[in-house]
């Protein structure tokens, strides 16, 4: 749970430096946010990959950047669960549930498939297609703690974030008017964005900038994305465990779930409960808002700029056809549902 990733008072000492430098990499990335409108996420990777030195062998700085890439990530991944509830679910209705479930089940399974074509292998397809398919470098982040490492694994991981935020933006200026084009109702528009938008922000920026109505429903289905992360790394784990491809140290097997994912499945019951306040709730979404800007700053220093481009065209239009995909597959339900 939570309380497993808490550091003791000798790892606090010698992370901070680390962990200093990623919280004010992420201070500027929201500042630059704030006042040129640029994504915070965006920004904090950019900058994060500029400082790479920091994270070389033998800096006072690179523990704590390990650290925050690793652990401040999952807790704020596990603070996420705050925001879900049960209820959620029943203010959508059980049709644009299964659109959304269906969306982001289909997406995996096409990016497993569409992957063999350009020839990357079955971790970059769950990497990709679960972080489109569910909430963008959120996603990734969690989805990457449960694939077997290699040596790319931060590579991979850097250019999912990194691409994800990227189309993410555009759809936040193109898919409002697509949704006009289609003449969607306010509330079909909410359905549209909020099943097909990768990251939480962009959806909230998309949504409201039609209308209220469009905002509101469009912030609730992404939120009901979100919900999907839990049993969607749980199917990756047991995929994983069942093939024989899980890391093993020490002579053992990772855990089922990961601590982060109970925790996250632990708040989301204890909201569906009605057993956290909602100035709770809000707090514990802002606290995961900035765990996961400091730890994509991490990622970023830790990630060479040069290795970044060694990842090809062909993943490059891995990605952008899995966001088409999703994108269709959600127009083509709504226009179904009518």
């Amino acid at each position: 749970m939570i309380s497993t990733m808490i550091p003791s008072r000798g790892l606090i000492e010698e992370a901070f430096p680390g962990f200093a430098v990623s919280a004010l990499v992420a201070a500027t990335a929201q500042f630059l946010s704030d006042h040129y409108g640029a994504p915070a996420m965006l920004m904090a990777l950019l900058l994060g990959l500029a400082l790479n030195f920091l994270a070389e062998e033998g800096t006072r700085t690179a523990p704590g950047i390990a650290f925050t890439a690793r652990t401040v990530l999952r807790l704020g991944v596990a603070l996420l669960g705050a925001r879900i509830s049960a209820g959620m679910l029943a203010a959508l209705g059980p049709g644009a549930i299964a659109l959304v479930a269906a969306g982001v089940v289909l997406t995996i399974l096409f990016a497993l498939a569409a992957s063999r074509l350009v020839g990357r292998g079955w971790r970059f397809a769950l990497l990709t297609g679960g972080s489109v398919a569910i909430c963008g470098a959120s996603a990734a982040m969690a989805i990457a703690a449960v694939l077997p490492r290699h040596e790319k694994s931060e590579r991979d991981l850097v250019f999912t974030v990194l691409s994800v935020t990227v189309l993410s933006t555009v759809a936040m200026v193109l898919y409002p008017m697509l949704a006009g084009l289609f003449g969607f109702t306010a509330r079909d528009s909410g359905v549209f964005l909020g099943g097909t938008i990768h990251d939480v922000a962009q959806v909230v920026g998309a949504g409201f900038s039609i209308g209220p109505e469009a905002g509101e429903t469009a912030t609730l289905v992404k939120l009901i994305r979100v919900a999907m992360l839990a049993p969607v790394v749980l199917c990756f784990s047991l995929a994983i465990r069942a093939r024989g491809l899980s890391d093993r140290r020490g002579g053992k097997a990772p855990p089922l779930l990961p601590g982060f994912v109970i925790g996250f499945l632990a708040l989301a019951t204890l909201n569906s409960l009605g057993l956290v306040p909602p100035a709770v709730s809000d707090f514990a979404g802002q606290l995961s808002r900035w765990a996961l800007l400091i730890a994509i700053a991490a990622v970023g220093i830790k990630t060479s700029l040069g290795k970044m481009l060694e990842v090809g065209a062909g993943a490059i239009g891995l990605i952008v056809a899995e966001t088409v995909f999703l994108g269709v597959f959600v127009v083509a339900g709504l226009h179904f549902l009518g």
